[in-house]
């Protein structure tokens, strides 16, 4: 599976689209970068890089008329429910930085996890694509690392049971500290009452993270890595393994 998370206002494109979206004109402080040269980038990088991977996926969504891009390029090593994933967004209108993030994508619902923390470039000037890079090369450099703590991760939540009422303690925990909103507090509670896939159907500390990224779907591009990001954090605070 590989359809991309859509967010709120965004919409489906293709690699090629993005080189259709006007890039904006540079100034003496400002350096553009461009969607589709960006992304051209990024899977040259993890290709090279990324060397025991296959590339599986790469899927992009535009949102404010093309002004901001949300990206996921997916990497497959061996048979399995998860891949890793490399998440990176950017913008034209200078509304969000240009981030990288390293995670794990869930092939039955498409679910994004992030692990550790987004590697942002924050100023567009005339070096930007030197910095880039490097900030690129650093970033999927740590990818082994990252996916495999995820994937351990999930493992462990797979192990722990969760009744409804400490699924409600959490989802209050959640909304309290900002990371759930209160329109998808009411998603996530129907993704946790009524699964929509059988793999989420245990009662489990995995199934209710699930449910939780689901609910994150509607997240506007320019916060949805740190709230992935907060919420891994926040789930995974005691994991260790039951044996």
């Amino acid at each position: 599976m590989t359809e991309l998370i859509l967010h709120r206002g965004a919409e489906k494109v293709t690699k090629d689209q993005l080189d259709l979206i006007p890039l904006p004109k540079a100034t003496d402080s400002y350096q553009p970068v461009s969607h589709y040269h960006l992304a051209d980038k990024l899977t040259t990088i993890g290709q090279d890089i990324l060397t025991d991977y296959a590339l599986v996926g790469e899927n992009y969504a535009a949102a404010r008329q093309g002004q901001q891009l949300f990206s996921v390029l997916k990497f497959q090593k061996h048979h399995s429910e998860m891949a890793l994933s490399v998440g990176f967004r950017n913008s034209y209108d200078r509304s969000m930085s240009i981030g990288i993030a390293i995670g794990a994508s869930v092939f039955v619902c498409d679910n994004l996890a992030l692990q550790g923390e987004v590697a942002v470039m924050k100023k567009h000037t005339k070096n930007v694509w030197t910095a880039l890079e490097d900030l690129a090369i650093t970033t999927l450099y740590k990818s082994g690392k990252n996916f495999e703590q995820i994937v351990n991760d999930s493992e462990v939540l797979k192990y722990r049971s969760l009744e409804n009422e400490q699924a409600f303690q959490m989802m209050g925990l959640l909304f309290g500290k900002g990371i759930i909103s209160p329109r998808q507090i009411t998603v996530l509670k129907n993704k946790w009452l009524k699964p929509e896939h059988p793999e989420f159907q245990p009662r489990n500390e995995w199934s209710f993270y699930n449910a939780c990224t689901d609910a994150l779907k509607s997240t506007p591009p320019v916060s949805i890595m740190e709230k992935h990001i907060r919420l891994h954090d926040e789930l995974t605070k005691t994991v260790s393994l039951p044996f």
